[in-house]
């Protein structure tokens, strides 16, 4: 029994919409940390503080979505990987920062902003990880072997 269910929970982990949103989770939990910071703490305004943690929080994400849900090794490709894959952040940002001036001018507190931030980016999440899988990152070919190892 324990050794199907760890064949079971291994094969979930290889699948990549799991592998992507564990990465989302990690990502959004650093973007989360940084903008709690610097604006419940801190005392920054909604949008540096967006601003910031969205920056910060790509960083994770890119290097988790490359290297683990994609299997990419290798040197990272400026234009075909990482300036649209910065491009991408760079929109989420713009509508992220959107609705937390919105939001901050109805309401200024931490956690406000914060489901602000969360609401943006949980409407993109989607859309990003079909242009990640179709574009971005995809792999010539079949990529079950690669979700073997």
């Amino acid at each position: 029994m324990a050794t199907s269910l760890g064949s079971f929970a291994r094969a979930q982990f290889d699948r990549k919409p799991v592998r992507y949103s564990l990465v989302s989770v990690v990502a959004v939990g650093v973007s989360q940390l940084v903008l709690i910071i610097c604006n419940g703490l801190l005392g920054w305004s909604a949008v540096a503080s967006n601003f910031t943690a969205v920056s910060i929080g790509c960083i994770p994400s890119y290097t988790l979505n490359r290297s683990w849900v994609w299997g990419k090794r290798g040197r990272n490709h400026l234009w075909r990987e990482v300036a649209p894959f910065w491009a991408l952040a760079l929109l989420g940002l713009a509508f992220s920062t959107v609705l937390v001036h919105l939001a901050s001018r109805w309401n200024d507190s931490t956690i406000v902003v914060s489901a602000a931030n969360l609401t943006a980016f949980g409407i993109l999440w989607v859309a990003k990880y079909l242009l990640l899988d179709s574009l971005l990152f995809a792999l010539p070919g079949d990529d079950s072997e690669l979700l073997a190892s």
